[in-house]
């Protein structure tokens, strides 16, 4: 059993569980936050305070795991992982602190002119609630780097359940203090959260010999790495750019829009976060080891595998909410505060944030490569570009459709294109994939997900006549079924590398 293999037994379903259970609650979050703030003026603050904000906690978490995992693991093989972990630590935390105070200072001076036609009260709650988040920081700052250990040490699960207990905090925090302080309950329960699932990771899951948060900083040490680590931060930090650019745009329009597009998008990435997500982070220390050991075909297998996976677990995904997703927007959101026309609204911009799925999905795999071969800064030309074809397709789409609606439709477009141009630099840049193998088994998931999608809209007629969460619940299972069978009898590699671990493993 190779490395690829044995990374997806016990660790990765460990990290599928503990991903789900983040996903999960995250939406969790949001159903709390549309029932008892629904499309409001406090819902449209909250969401657009914490955009700002989490440029910077996402610029740490995602940045700080594609850029500490190879170097840590190249610091063991040279015997400093010590020395490794303790600088990157104390550097972050600086850094960290310079941010908190930074956010605070220019959140009231930079929001009103982000959101000129947010009326007062609006963005004086968004300031304040922006004010708690970059407070916050700091401990999401010190977070991130003991989350990329856990992954370099193979502990996958343990980081992304440390994710979790910030969400939960929030929730409870919402559940239980909403009615007295309104949406800072949401706030302040991130902060809370953040602060115990440092403290808990450091004093449970953290070796205490593995480093020194005090003393002195080694620039020879810190230097190589932040010059792999500001790029790649940065183009984390253009995804989130993208997303306050989308924002603005939508800030054109009644306020509500702004949620109508997080609740369209956070549900609609689901299966990104589960799948994509999932799938990156367990095939990255398999590329980081085979880029230390100089292992060029365990290299180009993984990141193939990577992709074919993906596309062969994302596609029925995105089918099954593309049928049945006013069903799910009204099961996980109209109750409460959250309308019959809150639920059709998000519906309808749901639908066009697809393609962003799928695409953003296939990156994820080609940002591990990059990164493992700490060739960030490649990525990041190509997502500076982005930024700017954003705004274009923004413009465009908007001005032809008269609507919000041009907001998604934009953002698909442009993660083809984002997509599309990292392939085309990846194959001139790193190593050529294997196109054959790539498009033969394309050609059999598509077969696979058509027959299903037949069987499905045959069916549609009897299924839409039932309550909405059988009718999910049906079109789920008979979906699976056709599709799992379907594979498996055209041969579709991935999954029948599956069925012989299962098959070995059940012997």
């Amino acid at each position: 059993m190779n490395l690829l293999k044995r990374n997806l037994t016990i660790s990765g379903l460990l990290l599928i569980l503990a991903t789900l259970i983040l996903k999960f609650s995250g939406l969790l979050r949001d159903m709390v936050l549309a029932y008892y703030f629904g499309d409001s003026n406090e819902a449209s603050a909250y969401l657009v305070a914490f955009i700002l904000p989490n440029i910077f906690i996402l610029f740490f978490a995602t940045g700080m795991k594609n850029s500490f995992v190879p170097s840590y693991i190249l610091a063991t093989i040279n015997n400093k992982s010590e020395h490794h972990f303790s600088q990157i630590m104390r550097v972050t935390t600086i850094f960290g602190l310079s941010v908190t105070a930074i956010g605070i200072v220019f959140s009231p001076i930079i929001l009103p002119r982000m959101y000129p036609d947010f009326n007062a009260e609006t963005i004086q709650l968004t300031i304040t609630v922006a004010t708690i988040f970059f407070v916050s920081i700091t401990f999401s700052a010190m977070n991130s780097v003991y989350e990329a250990y856990l992954d370099a040490e193979g502990r996958y699960s343990i980081s992304v359940f440390s994710q979790t207990i910030v969400i939960t905090s929030s929730i409870l925090s919402a559940i239980l203090f909403s009615q007295q302080i309104g949406i800072y309950a949401f706030a302040y329960g991130y902060l809370v959260g953040a602060i115990l699932s440092f403290l808990i990771k450091r004093f449970f899951f953290i070796p205490k010999n593995s480093h020194i948060i005090g003393g002195k900083l080694d620039k020879n040490e810190i230097k190589p790495f932040v010059m792999i680590f500001i790029p790649v931060g940065i183009t984390v930090m253009v995804g989130q750019v993208n997303l306050i650019i989308d924002t603005i745009f939508a800030g054109q329009f009644a306020e509500q829009a702004v949620s109508y597009l997080n609740y369209a998008k956070n549900i609609v990435h689901f299966p990104q976060a589960i799948i994509g997500v999932t799938i990156g982070t367990i095939i990255f220390p398999v590329l980081s080891k085979a880029v230390a050991n100089k292992d060029k075909q365990q290299f180009n297998s993984s990141v193939e595998k990577g992709l074919m996976l993906t596309l062969f677990l994302i596609l029925p995904a995105i089918a099954g909410m593309m049928l049945l997703m006013e069903e799910l927007i009204e099961i996980i959101y109209q109750r409460g505060a959250f309308t019959a026309q809150a639920a059709s609204a998000t519906a309808t911009v749901a639908y066009f944030y697809v393609g962003s799925v799928l695409f953003f999905s296939l990156q994820n795999t080609i940002n591990k490569a990059f990164y493992a071969k700490q060739n960030g800064h490649i990525i990041l030309r190509i997502s500076i570009f982005s930024v700017f074809l954003n705004i274009a397709l923004n413009f465009l789409f908007i001005y032809w459709l008269k609507s919000y609606i041009g907001i998604p439709l934009a953002s698909s477009v442009m993660a083809a294109v984002y997509f599309g141009l990292n392939i085309i630099v990846y194959q001139k840049t790193e190593d050529r994939l294997n196109w054959t193998y790539l498009t033969k088994s394309t050609a059999k998931v598509l077969l696979s997900l058509g027959i299903m999608i037949a069987i499905l809209m045959l069916l549609s007629t009897l299924l839409k006549d039932m309550h909405p969460i059988v009718n999910i619940l049906s079109t789920s299972i008979i979906g699976a079924i056709v599709y799992l069978s379907s594979s498996y009898i055209l041969k579709i590699d991935v999954f029948s590398d599956v069925v012989k671990r299962f098959m070995k493993r059940s012997v």
